[in-house]
């Protein structure tokens, strides 16, 4: 389905494409541009940020395709396809993505992965368009990798995480990262990026972050900076982002 001028609106800045500019994409235009340099001039490490993201769900997807035995992921809030996305991760796992943006949900894709276009407000459609998909008597994975600041309420994101779980398996699992709000720097990148006229993303602290996975068990190494979760590096980077993989009970 081609994209109309009226669902492609390039006018504003767009949550999806100013992630995309961060990560070194080039499914972006000017307006999405400005927003990400006004944010990168007060909290320089959004880039790396963006980058470090990748590899954390690199890492969480390989860990849970390999190791755990996941052959199903629902990767909510997905964003534009750039690099090692979660189907190519797991290349023998049946991928659903899922995006309110048209231009995500309108990339063409390869192998057993299907877009569905739909808000991460409504689980009930999510997982009904999902079950098109997806075997509901298996376990699968649901990732919400750092896209959950734009629900503002702590009550709200929680209830969205747990009624997408709720139908899940045992042995299904969570991934979940977000940015947090333990250093001035980013608090004041994310008061830029509404300025500048992007949705505001809420900021959360790592102690509500970790009241999403309540009545999960976490997978070690827990709920700590996505940088730190399994590294390749015996000394890794430290950055304003925390993240976790929990298996459901």
């Amino acid at each position: 389905m081609a994209l109309s001028d009226e669902d492609l609106d390039t006018q504003y800045p767009h949550a999806a494409r100013i992630w995309n500019y961060w990560m070194g994409g080039t499914d972006n235009f000017p307006p999405d541009r400005a927003a990400g340099d006004a944010v990168a001039q007060v909290y320089s490490e959004i880039v790396r940020m963006a980058q470090y993201s990748r590899q954390f769900l690199i890492r969480a997807v390989s860990y849970l395709a390999n190791e755990a035995g996941i052959r199903q992921f629902l990767d909510i809030g997905t964003g534009l396809p750039i690099m090692q996305n979660t189907h190519e991760v797991a290349p023998n796992a049946k991928v659903v993505y899922v995006d309110i943006d048209p231009m995500v949900a309108n990339t063409p894709l390869e192998g057993a992965a299907t877009f569905v276009q739909a808000d991460y407000h409504d689980p009930d459609t999510i997982l009904s368009e999902a079950r098109k998909a997806l075997d509901f008597s298996e376990p699968i994975a649901v990732m919400f990798m750092g896209v959950l600041g734009y629900e503002p309420d702590d009550n709200v994101f929680r209830d969205i995480v747990s009624r997408t779980l709720a139908p899940l398996e045992p042995d299904s699992y969570l991934v979940l990262w977000d940015g947090t709000n333990t250093t001035p720097e980013v608090v004041e990148g994310a008061r830029k990026l509404a300025e500048s006229g992007g949705v505001p993303y809420i900021l959360r602290s790592p102690e509500t972050l970790a009241s999403a996975f309540d009545g999960l068990q976490l997978i070690d190494p827990g709920l700590v900076q996505i940088t730190h979760w399994r590294p390749d590096d015996a000394e890794p980077p430290t950055i304003e982002a925390y993240g976790a993989v929990a298996r459901k009970l």
